[in-house]
């Protein structure tokens, strides 16, 4: 018996020391000091998936939808009227007097008492102008906003329309000219601007003009979204404040809430999909992450993407949903869906997961039993053939 032991002993020292010196990559742990964690350990609420449920979670994605838009200056399109700003190139035509009309020739005014050439004009930065709109010859609106006109002298443009401006100069010239007949119109729009960033096929500055801007428009003229674009989460940045618009919802249900209208200074991002993904884990066929489908994804839709759960090892009762809370990242809510239940099937088809959920499937406590065998059994069985051969 004492024969026995010995050699169990050195066999168990030869397994140890095995390990140390086994061929492949292993980490020493021997230089590695852990905390000790005196905690007690946190319990979380799990929310079991029911009708009722899935009911409150559809009430508050509809108030979701009407709900956080950015505030705009106008009430609609109708009312939106363009205001000179500095930077701005105006046109200025006085009829029968083509001497105090904007020189269509070689110099144009820059807004003082000098003139620029046509070389110097095409080298000022500024933003790509709309079809019709590229002919920069005109007067420079100064920094101070103003221009300056012959026998009216300097004029306050910034924050006018072109009509007031255009009523302004005519009225400073009725002293010389009889009847003056003025028009006014912006030649290049260069003041007000928007910024498109993020996955479309021409990201950069887009000025804003007499013609409203909406977040449709912007994706458009920027060349429209590419095929890894998440429009379902735009993110508008507008006066320090980040709001998330779904274009989606514009384009597949004719939402026109989404389709805001911008202004000066407006940031848009197109994201891709890295922020849109879920996770599938546990006792599944093939354990993967996948994007949602047009924002939207299902338990079903990310089980079946998953190849569905594991016949022998996975445990039906046990599919969790793991959420982590934006205002509280630190406690996770969890969800539990029942697969043994009748109406489960129809439930995991109508719960609605979100970007960066966890989908866990449990595993069944015979898989954890079994498991366990396959770990003890090699070592029993070893010691079974050491006891044979020293008999």
């Amino acid at each position: 018996m004492r024969k026995l032991n010995l050699m169990t002993a050195l066999a168990l020292s030869a397994f140890v020391a095995a390990c140390s010196t086994a061929p492949g990559n292993y980490l020493d742990t021997s230089s590695l000091k852990e905390e000790p964690n005196n905690q007690p350990q946190q319990k979380y609420d799990v929310h079991l998936i029911t009708s009722q449920l899935v009911m409150q979670q559809m009430q508050a994605a509809a108030a979701a939808q009407k709900s956080d838009l950015p505030p705009g200056k106008y009430a609609s399109a109708a009312d939106y009227v363009y205001h000179i700003a500095p930077q701005d190139i105006l046109g200025v035509t006085v009829y029968d007097h083509p001497e105090l009309s904007t020189p269509q020739g070689s110099t144009f005014s820059s807004g003082g008492n000098t003139t620029q050439t046509v070389g110097q004009a095409l080298t000022q930065p500024y933003t790509n102008a709309l079809p019709g709109e590229a002919d920069p010859y005109g007067q420079t609106v100064a920094k101070d906003g103003t221009i300056y006109f012959p026998f009216v002298g300097r004029v306050q443009a910034a924050g006018k329309t072109p009509g007031q401006l255009r009523d302004q100069l005519a009225s400073g010239l009725g002293p010389y000219i009889k009847n003056p007949q003025v028009d006014v119109r912006v030649l290049s729009y260069r003041s007000q601007k928007i910024q498109v960033t993020g996955d479309v096929k021409t990201p950069g500055p887009l000025s804003m003009s007499d013609v409203p801007l909406t977040l449709i428009d912007a994706i458009t003229r920027s060349g429209g979204y590419t095929d890894n674009a998440d429009i379902n989460r735009v993110r508008l940045t507008r006066n320090g404040k980040l709001y998330v618009l779904d274009a989606n919802r514009l384009l597949d249900g004719g939402d026109a809430s989404q389709n805001v209208m911008l202004q000066d200074g407006d940031i848009i991002n197109i994201p891709d999909h890295s922020d849109s993904r879920v996770f599938v884990m546990g006792e599944v066929k093939t354990p993967i992450q996948t994007n949602m489908i047009r924002g939207k994804l299902t338990i079903a839709d990310a089980l079946t993407s998953a190849g569905g759960i594991l016949d022998t090892d996975a445990n039906p009762r046990q599919i969790f949903v793991m959420r982590h809370q934006k205002n509280n990242p630190s406690q996770p809510e969890f969800y539990r869906l029942d697969m043994t239940k009748p109406d489960a099937i129809m439930l995991s088809s109508q719960f609605q997961l979100e970007p960066l959920d966890v989908v866990y499937v449990g595993t069944a406590a015979s898989a954890t039993f079994n498991r366990m065998l396959q770990e003890v059994l090699p070592t029993i069985q070893t010691v079974f053939y050491l006891k044979q051969l020293t008999r």
